[in-house]
């Protein structure tokens, strides 16, 4: 017969793994097993309906490295999240102060500016093409009516990532609001009283001594999701360019769709996702880690 505490201490213990069973088993389900299947896949030849797959080593990463196709989307995806990091926590913080100055109007602009991540990717990327359509959208039309001309935004080579970008930037710009707005509101407001007795009473001053040192966790967490999300960008560019024209809007996600579902190359597809998967971790860790040492909590 046990005592008592050592029954007690059984039964918490069995308590907990029953609470956390059903999550883990889930985790495992929809996390683990997936990626484990993902990994055995990319060392295969295995293509979309064949019955016989053979190993296949590492050729599939070594095909990877070798193709221009992989390499143009590799770089463009690059060029994609330069353009879409700064823009979107530069312009998320800008207009984070913006509305958090606000009083009565305050909650309007947090909805208005939220609308566009409460929309699916897929309706926003529909309705950006027919904006941007070069006759019947209504910025070529403005552009025409301003004399400067019809601008041809997705079927022009060097035109159309930036715009996808752009599209990219719009999309993520409420989100990053909302976190930089909760960031400037667990700010003292007596700090701010502090620094204007000791004299700095400017707003950029205020700004670059309290309001950015203090916001520096919020915009770690903030550079690395929107890292993230643009790496994954997808939606618009298969609705909107589908890799065109040329292959300039082609992103690292696009190509393994073509292979794996336009070519049925699922072998080579699952060892571009492991690529993919294996370089988000170690840019997120690096950039995780030299913005840990700027942060002051």
């Amino acid at each position: 017969m046990l005592p008592a505490h050592l029954r007690q201490q059984r039964i918490e213990r069995w308590t907990g793994i029953g609470f956390v069973s059903p999550a883990l088993l889930l985790f495992v389900l929809t996390g683990l097993l997936p990626l484990a299947v993902l990994l055995g896949l990319s060392f295969t030849d295995y293509e979309l309906g064949a019955i016989d797959v053979k190993n296949a080593g590492f050729a599939n990463f070594a095909r990877a490295f070798a193709d221009p196709g992989f390499r143009r989307a590799f770089g463009n995806t690059l060029l994609y999240v330069a353009i879409v990091l700064p823009g979107a926590v530069g312009l998320g913080l800008l207009v984070a102060i913006l509305v958090h100055g606000r009083r009565r109007t305050r909650g309007l602009y947090e909805v208005i500016y939220f609308l566009p991540v409460t929309s699916t990717l897929i309706a926003i990327a529909t309705v950006w093409q027919f904006l941007l359509h070069p006759r019947l959208g209504p910025v070529n039309a403005l552009l025409r009516f301003l004399g400067i001309g019809e601008i041809p935004f997705l079927s022009e080579p060097h035109l159309a990532l930036p715009t996808l970008a752009v599209v990219g930037i719009w999309q993520l710009l409420g989100f990053n609001m909302v976190l930089f707005l909760a960031g400037l509101s667990a700010i003292p407001k007596d700090l701010y009283e502090a620094a204007e007795v000791d004299g700095c009473t400017g707003a950029l001053d205020r700004f670059f001594t309290i309001t950015l040192p203090l916001l520096t966790p919020t915009t770690m967490f903030v550079v690395v999701t929107t890292t993230i999300t643009a790496f994954k960008v997808f939606d618009t560019v298969a609705v909107m360019t589908r890799g065109g024209p040329m292959g300039a809007s082609e992103v690292l996600l696009y190509s393994v769709y073509l292979e794996g579902f336009q070519y049925f190359h699922m072998g080579y597809a699952a060892a571009l996702t492991v690529v993919f998967l294996v370089f988000i971790l170690v840019f997120s860790g690096i950039q995780s880690a030299v913005l840990e040492r700027r942060t002051h909590y």
